[in-house]
């Protein structure tokens, strides 16, 4: 499969994942953080929680990705396109921290740091290893997912 979908696929698959963990994060912090409100603030559209998800979404789905090919190259990590997606994701979960913080502090801050830390390293990993997978064409050997 060509470069830009599989990566965008990775995105789509990384931002899924990303929303799982971003859900969790909410639950943990009783809602104190709105995603998509931090979001729809930071693109300058405070309180349009629609345009926050719509961002999400784009940046997560396309932008990143896109992002990721064009530079892949420059990136450290090795050979490994996970492991590079995990180095992007680095610059997006601090910059995220830095703009979705908020007012929160105290025990709650290291949850919220913790988890929002996995996410982002869940999210460039799972891009990277979508991207590689249908990139290079590569498949599951049979032997280790056959009976008998």
């Amino acid at each position: 499969m060509d470069r830009v979908p599989s990566v965008v696929a990775g995105g789509i698959a990384g931002t899924a994942v990303l929303s799982l963990l971003l859900i969790l994060l909410e639950v943990q912090t009783r809602e104190q953080i709105l995603v998509f409100d931090v979001i729809a603030r930071f693109v300058g559209v405070p309180d349009q929680q629609a345009v926050g998800f719509v961002v999400f979404l784009l940046a997560g789905c396309v932008a990143w990705p896109l992002v990721f090919v064009a530079v892949e190259q420059y990136i450290p990590g090795g050979p490994d396109p996970a492991a590079r997606g995990v180095v992007l994701a680095i610059p997006l979960w601090i910059a995220f921290d830095i703009a979705g913080r908020g007012d929160i502090a105290g025990p709650l801050l290291l949850v919220y740091v913790a988890l929002t830390f996995v996410a982002h390293v869940a999210y460039g990993w799972v891009m990277g290893a979508v991207y590689a997978h249908l990139h290079s064409g590569t498949e599951l050997p049979r032997e280790e997912y056959s009976y008998g």
